[in-house]
Order: structure tokens, then C-alpha cells, then sequence
């Protein structure tokens, strides 16, 4: 897409309808009587213009990209070309993991915009956890979705023709891939430009950006990385990518998608719950108030592992039609031992890779450009800090010591002597 000569131009919420109203994949969802639509510009992201169009007859979501990092202004600009790359990851997803993202209405490429379902009455997971609302089923569907995701988006799934064209179609999202590498894996780690952190964590923050373990460690997992291209990543899943109700749980906003190692998802999701867990005290009623939902918070997480691992091997044992692990090695020859012991050694692989993921992505939203609302939006600036800082604390010892740790079980007990642990 050429986007000085495509006519591309931003929509407003007063020329949506205008603009919209002649597509008949939009019609059939909103009516043809332009008049009666209303547009709301809801966008609370970093990169993207997003409006809710409601009208008698239904309603939609349009997202469209924005030609720059709209968290900064058009001093950084990106290409409009990412919202080609979400398309594509979402009709991909829909494939491996069906019921699990938005319906796709319309697409088009020129204007870099998506029209897709409305997901009502749900809301971002990230506000439930600030609210300290549970929700049944939601690590059942996340460990789903990751292993169904993971598995059939990778060589253990897919023909090498077909698995070869997405790897090279997913590698021209560069510039989101650049975005990735320098803000989770280096900046946290230097004074760069864009960090920004809590006045209270001066001291912690110079120790670990002197923390010459910690610097190679978060080197090695950007290798991975960058080196590793095992299956489709989300590439940005954290829990302001989930929407739920209490029935209900769905994964949105994939436009950060390449290819990469299976435990970055996982791993980033996993930070954002344990982040959660910390950030707890900071919006509790009273001292030791959400202690039974801090308790909730690490069982979701433990959950999704455990989903995840359980979706995995079925997939494992009922799909593996790709070039890696060819049943004809193994289950053909009667061999389902040595079938079961790579299972293990793939799993224990990505465990590792996990951990490691999970600590730098508790390091960046810490130091790095983009925090989350459960810690910015903690107006005690100590208590903040406070908060903060056992999840960089966490975040280290992970990082570093990925290979150290036995099992999840053993990582909820670090996470959870770090929460009780009284920081001086």
C-alpha cells in the first residue's frame, strides 16, 4: 500500500457514516440509514484511532491505524501497513482458535481500518482487575487459546509451503517488531529517551540497570527473540488485550503479530497477572482487603500454564502433522515413549523461555515507555513504588534465573514471598 498516493484519510466520528455507509458488509450490521448511526471515538490505546458505531439495526467496531505512535504524536511515525498484519493475524486466529477473537466484517487496506464485532457487554480484563473482579473460566480459555494458538501456528502443524509464506508474510511488520525489541528488550536497561519511572524506585532502578546478569539475560531472551521463529505470536498479549464478561472471555488487538518463540505470549500475559497481583494494595478499601484476590490472581495464572500444557500435548498427540516431530519417527514405529519424551523436552523449553519473557516484560512496564493503568493509576506515590518494585524484584529473579526454577509451583511461592515480604 502506498500511503501517499492510497487517499488515505483518518476518520472522524462525523464522517464514519458518510464514509462507511455504502459498504454493504457494514450495512447489513448497522442499516442502511446512514442518519440514524452514531459514532463514539473510544481508542484508550497507544497506536490507533477506535470507534463504536451503533445504530438501531446493531452495532460494530471500527479500528483504524493511524500513520505515527499516537501515544507520542507524529514525531514517531509508523506505517499504515500494520493494520494489514492485524487482519491477517485475526483471520489466522479465528482459524486455530475459533470463537476466541472478534468477528471480521470488512476490511480495507487503503485506509487501514477494520470492521468487526462488537463485543458487548464485555470490558478489558485489566479494569476487572483493578476492580477486583473475578472471572470463572478465564484461564481455561486463555490456556486454550495459547496452546491452540502455539501449536497450530508452527512447523509441529503446518506444511512447510504454507507455514514458509506466513513467516515471510509476518516479517515485513518490522517497524512493530522494532518497537518490540528496543522498548521490552534495551531501553528499560539504559536512560533511553522514552523511560519513565516512579521517583521512589531511583535506587532499585540504578541497581539494576548496573546489573550485569541481568543486562546479558535480557540480551539472551531478545536473541530468542529476534532468532527464534517457532510459531505466530499476538506478539502484545497482556490483559488490555483480553475482553471479558462473566461467561465470556475474548483476544483482541493482534497488530503487533510476527513470528517467534511459543513462551512470548505466554510469558507477557503471565507478567501482566503477576503485575496485577502486586498493584493490589493500590486499590484496595482497606489494608489486606484483596488478599483473597491476590490468592485468585496467582491461581489464574498456574491455570493458564496448566491449560496451556494440557492443550498442547492433546494437540501434540492428535495434530502433529507438520515437519517437526513426524509421527513417522515415533507413534509409527510403535515408539510412543521417545513420542512423549520430546513432548516433555518441548514443553520444559518453552517453560524456560516463559519465565524468561515474563521477567523482561515486568522490567519494561516498570521502566520502559508504555506502564499499566493497575500501577499508573496508584496516586500514593509511595505505596506505588512499593508495588512496583516487588514486581521488578520478581521480574529480575526470573529473567536471570529462568533455569533455576523446577516448576510454576515454585514461581508462585517466589512471587509470593516477594508480595508478603516487608521491603525497607
Amino acid at each position: 500500500m502506498s500511503e501517499q498516493s492510497s487517499g488515505y484519510e483518518p476518520l472522524t466520528v462525523e464522517t464514519i457514516p458518510a464514509r462507511l455507509g455504502g459498504i454493504s458488509a457494514v450495512t447489513d450490521h448497522l442499516g442502511t440509514d446512514i442518519s440514524t448511526w452514531v459514532a463514539d471515538e473510544v481508542g484508550d490505546g497507544n497506536l490507533n484511532l477506535v470507534f463504536i458505531v451503533k445504530s438501531p439495526a446493531g452495532a460494530v467496531i471500527v479500528k483504524q491505524a493511524l500513520p505515527y505512535v499516537r501515544l507520542v504524536g507524529d514525531s514517531w511515525p509508523l506505517p499504515l501497513k500494520r493494520a494489514f498484519f492485524e487482519y491477517h493475524a485475526l483471520i489466522r486466529q479465528e482459524e486455530r482458535a475459533p470463537g476466541l477473537v472478534p468477528k471480521i466484517y470488512h476490511f480495507d487496506e487503503d485506509q487501514a481500518l477494520i470492521v468487526m464485532q462488537f463485543l458487548t457487554p464485555h470490558i478489558i480484563l485489566r479494569h476487572s482487575l483493578m476492580a477486583g473482579k473475578k472471572h470463572d473460566g478465564l484461564a481455561g480459555v486463555m490456556g486454550r487459546f495459547l496452546g491452540q494458538t502455539m501449536f497450530r501456528g508452527s512447523d509441529l502443524s503446518m506444511d512447510t509451503a504454507k507455514r514458509k509464506a506466513d513467516l515471510a508474510l509476518f516479517a515485513d511488520n518490522a517497524e512493530l517488531c522494532d518497537i518490540t525489541e528496543n522498548l521490552v528488550f534495551s531501553d528499560p536497561y539504559f536512560e533511553a529517551e522514552l523511560n519513565h519511572h516512579t521517583p521512589g524506585l531511583d535506587d532499585l532502578v540504578g541497581r539494576l540497570r548496573a546489573d550485569i546478569d541481568l543486562k546479558v539475560a535480557a540480551q539472551d531472551m531478545k536473541a530468542k527473540f529476534a532468532n527464534n521463529a517457532e510459531t505466530m505470536l499476538h506478539g502484545d498479549l497482556h490483559t488490555g488485550s483480553i475482553m471479558v464478561t462473566d461467561t465470556e472471555t475474548m483476544v483482541i488487538d493482534p497488530e503487533f503479530v510476527t513470528y517467534g518463540p511459543m513462551g512470548f505470549d505466554i510469558g507477557m500475559l503471565l507478567a501482566n497477572f503477576f503485575m496485577a497481583y502486586y498493584a493490589q494494595p493500590g486499590h484496595a478499601e482497606s489494608e489486606g482487603a484483596r488478599a483473597d484476590y491476590q490468592e485468585w490472581i496467582l491461581g489464574v495464572i498456574s491455570d493458564i500454564w496448566r491449560g496451556f500444557c494440557d492443550e498442547f500435548s492433546h494437540l501434540w498427540r492428535t495434530e502433529r502433522n507438520g515437519i517437526l516431530y513426524q509421527a513417522t519417527l515415533f507413534e509409527d514405529q510403535g515408539d510412543y515413549l521417545a513420542s512423549e519424551q520430546a513432548l516433555a523436552a518441548r514443553l520444559q523449553h518453552i517453560f524456560e523461555d516463559t519465565l524468561g519473557f515474563a521477567g523482561v516484560e515486568m522490567i519494561r512496564r516498570t521502566l520502559s515507555l508504555a506502564h499499566i493503568a493497575e500501577n499508573d493509576t496508584i496516586e500514593d506515590e509511595a505505596l506505588r513504588a512499593d508495588c512496583e518494585g516487588r514486581g521488578l524484584r520478581l521480574g529480575r529473579s526470573l529473567t536471570v534465573n529462568r533455569a533455576v526454577f523446577a516448576d510454576l509451583d515454585s514461581v508462585i511461592s517466589q512471587a509470593r514471598m516477594i508480595g508478603q515480604r516487608k521491603e525497607s
